[in-house]
């Protein structure tokens, strides 16, 4: 087939048809109808994670989360360019230090800090066996070698930064000057000089305050040296326990002496091999001393006020920088040193982290005691003594101060949610984002007071071990939810701040590079050339090149290490830097945003304090109207859950955690969900009872508390599970009533009033218990006041007090056993066997009375002998002749015969009978119903198999397997079912047909008797119906039938009654009555005697009725022999089961016939 080609230049003028035109908007239009269906599915995600699941969210769970941190792409030597290669130099060298000071801090705090605070928790007092000690600390020596190596780090760091600084600042004169730095302050660096050497600090007041860590240590010592005794014993080479020895005292020395700051100081930093000197660097010692007092005046200032932000950590930077300047140039500003420990009167402690609280006085008397001279003893007791003054004053003002706090908090969220709803205008968008700005800043700064507040005073109690009251803790527990509102307003509209922040922290680079751009036309502007200048014009170039740039670390840094060279020669006027200064400060801020949120917000500290979760909840019960607040609670609890995966001294961080859950969730559960089921209890119970005046009531006299606030909460989360108060509530009292109804069933209607005052109440929607009004064990009770109606299978009450009566089916039946399982069918038969027991003593004592039975044995006789003349039928005048003969034996006090209550007990015998069998097709009825799913019964699939050959988890094994066997019971159920009938035969025939029973061989003969008594009693309840007085009344009772027909069977006696042809007897006595009454009908027709009409017309109605009674016993009867089988007699079931039994045997022997191997 040849193909067709087409030429080139046919492209230019090829005829367009517009068919690419109305695909391509097919398509876009499917598009776009794509976009719009999944922006739905977005909205739906976004509204069902905003607040339906809780009040306060989980930040772990979020789905999605923003990191609005940036990440710098380029190395610092990409980002320090600029043409002054000697300023590159210096800026890259110092920017390097003080990143690694920051990667430094930060592994401190994310993971030496956290393993060695949580080393020994998570192990009760009581649950430790000796040897486990031990074992912790053999599992955290691998983390103390890995600090050992962070501390070394900080050492050399420390050193560098100290040696970079004095190569700047050189008074040596024949040493080569690098830049002129006679106006140059790295501020900067000395901070985060500060910061590295806080670390140091804050890793020995650690190691000083953990008792456990050091015991533990102790005891692994010993355990080392009973291994160096015996070192066979514990398979170990004797020359490996020298080393390790010497790495452990290594550790000790390094560490555990809480000396690992005092190592630092104590360094030699003059190193003559390359020729640095740094102890006799004089200008290097001023520019040291001087960037202390600049700092410290800096701090000096914001301490204490609104707007401290870190101030406090830069403080214990400043102690920490002074004592490292004693140490190396030995020495003091009298003046500095002073004005130090003067700040202890306004900050006497400052919490370095968690529940570890730091006293500068402490710190600085001990570390710098030349300087500690200068200050006399009574200055130093008063400084102590201030610690407790603060403690008291605070306690006094912290209710104050939580009111000022909640109107400023709620007043900031208010402002919060108005900002950033308002829509933003073209015109007004410098001012909207400075408003922003303004406002993010102001929450942050709210954070950290009240975060300052709580931790402060919280660590100060338990480091000076003051008791604290209960105002107290409430108070501080109230400002821990404010802390977490804070942090969730945030969270809640993080969408709309991580927006804004991008937008602001371009604004405010825009307005430092303003800043920047006329300092630096300035120093063009001046034509003095200088080296100086050169530098200052270099570093405002560096600067404006960097902040050019996303708001990332690395650049900030950079920008902050350049103006330190900017400044000098008066670059900025004082009405520029400031400003200047401001903005830097709002953008380190806002960049960080999240970060700073996060960790003022952050409430790790209360897993220290959580002896105030009793308090706290006790303080919720009792205030119940502010039951939301919990969520923030929970919230604080929930933060130090990243904190305790940094232990190392457990076999797996989940025993801390799950050790952490079961302690606050007992809590939860014994101060408040135990308590408030049990108030609602209390409650129901006694507005129920309100008739019997138990108690005064009145809520203007003992005050009311609406505990139904409770209950409109959301769902708590903490850890895997969330906690709802309203369904725990409801399922205790769900158990609580259904097991008190089963003890005492007489009092469902009060349980019942009770759920329906939890419903209007506390809109507790509780579920029906559903229970019977009788159990199982009351048989006797059951048939004794119920009818059976075999056709329907169904009992109706004979009598009841109430307007209405009772009646069982198998619905009820099946109902109850998908309630309470299968097993209730077996333990049904077997109370039925019981009772079949005690009823057949009384039946086999009224046979066997010598009245009864002497009639029995002369009726048998006279049939024998007059069946012949009476054509093989049993006369019915016999039978009526042995019901009054009975009656004449006596009568009960209620006018019943023996006969009557032979017959009552016949009737109870078959009721228990018609019960198995209801009992039975229940059953069935339940199974067919549970079955209905699975699509075919004769092909079911091994679940298990199928689960094994995918390869799944344990768990899913066994659960096939239990699906396996559901399905296996239900499908035999359903397919046959116990034949109950069968069993209550083969257990009562055998003892019912052995020779010391022959006196029960005669029952054949007492039938026609009672059938005679039921139908006169049958009639008799039948005529009450339409009776006023309806005791007694009944329209059914086919229990007599069955109890007839069980009896017959077991003694074998279906020939003989039926020899008896009773009923045949039955149908001609009627029919010859009715036959004579209709004749003298005829005789008297023509008479005009109307009474005697009358009387003739209501004798037929009698003889018709009395047939027809009959005739229904007959069939009822003849419908009940059916179920026992009454077409073969027991020796004809007992050839049939040697029948069967022996085919069996047969098919089992019968040789297996192989077929010859065809080759």
């Amino acid at each position: 087939m040849a193909v067709e080609t087409i030429a080139p230049d046919w492209e230019f003028d090829r005829f367009d048809d517009g068919s690419q035109k109305i695909h391509t908007e097919v398509q876009l239009k499917n598009y776009a109808k794509f976009l719009e269906e999944y922006t739905t599915q977005l909205r739906g995600i976004e509204e069902a994670l905003d607040d339906s699941i809780g009040d306060v969210w989980d930040f772990t769970l979020d789905p999605i989360a923003l990191k609005l941190l940036p990440h710098e792409q380029s190395s610092l030597l990409e980002l320090i360019k600029t043409d002054n290669k000697v300023l590159n130099k210096v800026i890259t060298v110092y920017a390097a230090l003080c990143s690694e000071v920051k990667n430094l801090k930060y592994e401190a705090e994310n993971k030496f800090y956290n393993g060695l605070l949580y080393y020994g928790e998570g192990v009760s007092d009581l649950s430790v066996v000796e040897g486990e000690s031990q074992i912790q600390m053999g599992r955290f020596i691998s983390f103390l070698q890995e600090l050992s190596c962070f501390v070394s780090r900080c050492y050399e760091v420390v050193v560098n930064i100290v040696h970079q600084l004095g190569a700047l600042y050189n008074s040596n004169k024949a040493a080569t000057r690098i830049i002129d730095s006679s106006s140059v302050h790295f501020q900067t660096v000395y901070e985060h000089l500060g910061d590295l050497l806080v670390v140091l600090l804050t890793l020995d007041e650690i190691m000083e305050n953990h008792g456990t860590l050091k015991d533990h240590w102790k005891m692994y010592k010993r355990l080392l040296k009973s291994v160096h005794h015996n070192p066979g014993k514990f398979s170990i080479a004797e020359e490996k326990l020298k080393p390790f020895e010497k790495l452990l005292l290594r550790l000790e020395g390094q560490l555990l002496d809480g000396m690992i700051l005092q190592g630092c100081v104590d360094q030699r930093f003059d190193d003559p091999g390359k020729g640095v000197t740094i102890t006799k660097n004089t200008t290097f010692a001023e520019e040291f001393a001087f960037n202390i007092r600049t700092i410290f005046s800096n701090v000096e200032s914001k301490i204490g006020e609104p707007s401290e932000i870190d101030q406090r950590d830069k403080y214990a930077g400043v102690c920490a920088l002074f004592v490292l300047h004693f140490y190396i140039f030995r020495s003091v500003d009298k003046k500095l040193y002073k004005a130090l420990l003067d700040v202890c009167k306004k900050v006497p402690a400052v919490t370095l982290t968690a529940n570890i609280i730091w006293f500068p006085d402490t710190f600085l008397l001990s570390k710098a005691p030349a300087a500690a001279k200068l200050i006399d003893k009574k200055s130093a007791q008063a400084i102590r003594a201030q610690r407790d003054t603060f403690l008291q004053q605070k306690a006094q003002t912290l209710s104050k101060d939580v009111q000022s706090y909640y109107v400023f908090v709620t007043s900031w969220m208010m402002k919060m949610e108005s900002i950033l709803c308002k829509e933003q205008k073209s015109d007004k968008m410098a001012e909207d984002l400075n408003s922003r700005c303004n406002v993010f800043v102001q929450g942050v700064l709210f954070a950290y007071s009240i975060s300052t507040i709580i931790k402060t005073t919280m660590n100060m109690y338990m480091s000076m071990q003051r008791p604290m009251t209960k105002t107290s803790v409430k108070a501080l527990c109230r400002l821990v939810e404010l802390l977490k509102a804070v942090e969730h307003t945030f969270h809640r509209r993080s969408m709309v701040v991580a927006d804004s922040v991008s937008h602001i922290t371009q604004q405010l680079q825009s307005q430092a590079l303003n800043a920047i751009y006329v300092a630096k036309k300035r120093v063009i502007s001046d034509k003095k050339y200088s080296e100086q200048r050169l530098d200052v014009l270099s570093s405002l170039v560096l600067a404006e090149n960097v902040l050019g740039g996303p708001s990332t670390k690395e650049r900030r840094l950079v920008v902050s290490l350049a103006l330190c060279v900017g400044t000098q020669l008066k670059t900025f006027r004082d009405e520029e830097l400031l400003p200047l200064q401001l903005v830097l400060k709002k953008l380190d801020l806002i960049s960080e945003l999240s970060e700073r949120v996060k960790l003022q917000c952050d409430c790790s500290f209360l897993y220290w304090h959580r002896a105030v979760f009793p308090i706290y909840l006790d303080d919720v019960y009792e205030n119940a109207v502010d039951a939301a607040r919990i969520h923030y609670m929970f919230s604080a609890l929930r933060d130090c859950v990243p904190s305790m995966m940094q232990t190392k001294h457990l076999e797996s961080y989940d025993q801390l955690l799950e050790s952490y859950d079961k302690e606050i969730m007992d809590v939860f559960n014994e101060h408040l969900l135990d308590t408030l089921c049990k108030e609602i209890e209390k409650d129901l119970r006694l507005s129920v009872h309100t008739h019997l005046k138990l108690d005064d009531r009145n809520p203007f006299k003992v005050g009311m508390k609406d505990l139904a606030h409770f209950f409109y909460l959301k769902p708590i989360r903490f850890f895997n599970r969330f906690i709802h108060i309203k369904a725990y509530v409801t399922h205790y009292l769900d158990k609580t009533f259904y097991n008190l109804t089963t003890v005492a069933l007489h009092d469902w209607a009060t349980y019942s009033e009770m759920r329906n005052l939890a419903i209007q109440r506390y809109g507790l929607k509780m579920t029906e218990a559903h229970l019977p009004s009788q159990t199982l064990e009351q048989v006797c009770w059951f048939v004794t006041r119920h009818c059976g109606n075999a056709r329907r299978q169904i009992f109706i009450e004979k009598a009841s007090n109430n307007k209405h009566l009772n009646t069982i089916n198998i619905r009820h039946i099946a109902n109850s056993i998908r309630t309470h399982g299968t097993g209730i069918m077996n333990t049904t038969v077997n109370f039925t066997y019981q009772f079949l027991r005690k009823k057949f003593y009384i039946f086999s004592q009224f046979m066997y009375d010598e009245h009864i039975k002497s009639r029995l044995i002369k009726d048998i006789r006279f049939f024998r002998e007059t069946k012949d003349e009476s054509d093989q039928k049993y006369p019915f005048e016999r039978a009526e002749k042995f019901n009054r003969g009975i009656r004449k034996l006596g009568i009960t006090p209620d006018g019943q015969s023996y006969l009557d209550q032979f017959r009552q007990l016949i009737s109870q015998i078959g009721n228990a009978m018609g019960y198995v069998r209801m009992i039975r097709s229940g059953g069935l009825h339940c199974c067919s119903s549970a079955i209905r799913f699975v699509p075919d019964l004769e092909d079911i699939v091994n679940f298990e198999e199928l689960v094994k050959e995918e390869g799944l988890s344990e768990e899913t094994q066994r659960a096939a397997g239990v699906l396996d066997s559901v399905l296996g019971d239900l499908t035999s159920n359903s397919a046959e079912g116990t034949e109950y009938f069968k069993m209550l035969v083969e257990v009562f025939a055998p003892e019912f047909r052995r020779a010391k029973n022959m006196h029960l061989r005669n029952f054949y003969m007492i039938v026609p008797p009672l059938t005679v008594n039921f139908v006169e009693h049958s009639i008799s309840c039948k005529e009450k119906l339409n009776k006023k007085n309806k005791t007694g009344a009944a329209f059914t009772d086919d229990g007599f039938a069955m109890g007839v027909a069980y009896i017959l069977k077991l003694l074998d006696q279906y020939l003989e009654f039926d020899s008896l042809h009773w009923f045949q007897s039955v149908r001609d006595k009627y029919k010859k009555e009715m036959n004579a009454v209709v004749k003298e009908q005829h005789l008297h027709s023509a008479s005009q005697d109307q009474k005697l009409l009358q009387t003739m017309n209501l004798t037929q109605k009698r003889l018709d009725l009395y047939l027809q009674e009959f005739e229904l016993l007959h069939f009822s009867l003849s419908s009940a022999r059916i179920f026992f089988r009454a077409d073969k007699t027991a020796a004809e079931e007992t050839q049939e089961k040697k029948d069967k039994g022996l085919l069996m045997s047969c098919k089992l022997q019968k040789p297996q016939v192989t077929e010859p191997i065809s080759m």
